[in-house]
């Protein structure tokens, strides 16, 4: 007698579903394999520095801690000698001029670049090449490539200036300029990032596009505002953002060329974290990691803000 379907559905179901579990669970296995690398990277390397940071900045940590391991807890009067001290309000000024000079300046001529050699033209590729030379020198190059070129006595740039009877510059050594000669040599280093980002979104705008506006009689600046800029704003929101990040942490070219002086005129966040670390006779670390907060808190509050920026956008859309 032949079995009846329904006898033998319970019996293939109970053999199926050891099988079934085994296969998820290998799946499962195989997709952890995958997650554990970059969750243990992001733990060992991001996590517990952070974490250790933001405790750092709630104790007092000495030298003496270094022996006995003790740091007693002290809550927010780190926070409240940082804000108290009179190196605050002139870094802050200092960190805000040199991050907003920065990213607006190697962003519009970094855009107003890959505009540029959008147009195919005898040698462009090989002038944007030379273009991301900047880019991939050294830190440590580049900074004292501008120290010695903006030399008070002996500097190229003063002597480019004193051709066309321009008396000398002190551009770092003087608290007026410190500021103006950091900034120069950061916006000549950034400005192959944002060439190389923007001219890859140029990349993904239609040339039907273009062609629909030229049929309609719109000329090269209409274009520029109407159609290139609206369609590269999610290119130049993530631009911006990354250069704000970036410029806010930047240490090695202040510190090469100006080491934050004269006096505080070119001192940043990033610096004067340094100099109460590590830059004086007694270390004041727990300080130092306050500082550094303020300055992961500053990124953090800028990357919200991008979030929610692109979120609006996506709903208008």
């Amino acid at each position: 007698m032949a079995p009846t379907p329904g006898a033998t559905r319970p019996a293939e179901r109970r053999a199926e579903r050891p099988a079934q579990r085994s296969q998820r669970l290998r799946h499962q296995l195989v997709a952890w394999g995958f997650i554990a690398p970059v969750a243990i990277y992001m733990i060992v390397f991001y996590a517990y520095p952070l974490f250790r940071n933001l405790d750092l900045s709630f104790r007092d940590y000495t030298l003496a801690s270094f022996i006995t391991g003790e740091a007693p807890f002290v809550g927010i009067a780190n926070y409240v000698e940082v804000l108290r001290s009179p190196t605050f309000w002139p870094a802050l000024g200092s960190t805000a001029v040199f991050t907003l000079g920065s990213i607006a300046v190697q962003f519009a001529l970094g855009l107003a670049l890959a505009v540029f050699f959008y147009r195919r033209f005898p040698l462009s590729t090989t002038l944007r090449a030379l273009f991301l030379v900047p880019w991939l020198l050294p830190l440590l190059v580049s900074a004292s490539i501008w120290a010695w070129m903006l030399n008070s006595d002996s500097g190229v740039v003063n002597a480019a200036l004193a051709v066309f009877g321009i008396s000398q510059v002190n551009w770092l050594t003087s608290p007026q300029t410190s500021m103006i000669g950091v900034l120069i040599a950061n916006i000549w280093i950034g400005i192959p990032f944002n060439l190389v980002i923007m001219y890859a979104g140029l990349q993904n705008i239609p040339d039907e596009v273009y062609e629909a506006s030229s049929l309609d009689g719109a000329n090269a600046w209409q274009t520029f505002w109407r159609i290139t800029f609206p369609m590269l704003r999610p290119v130049s929101a993530i631009t911006l953002l990354l250069g704000l990040i970036y410029t806010l942490k930047v240490f090695d070219i202040i510190w090469i060329m100006t080491r934050g002086g004269p006096g505080d005129s070119s001192t940043t966040f990033a610096i004067w974290s340094y100099r109460l670390g590590f830059g004086g006779g007694s270390p004041d670390l727990s300080p130092a990691a306050a500082v550094g907060n303020l300055l992961i808190v500053i990124a953090f509050v800028f990357g919200i803000i991008y979030i929610r920026t692109q979120r609006r956008t996506e709903d208008e859309l």
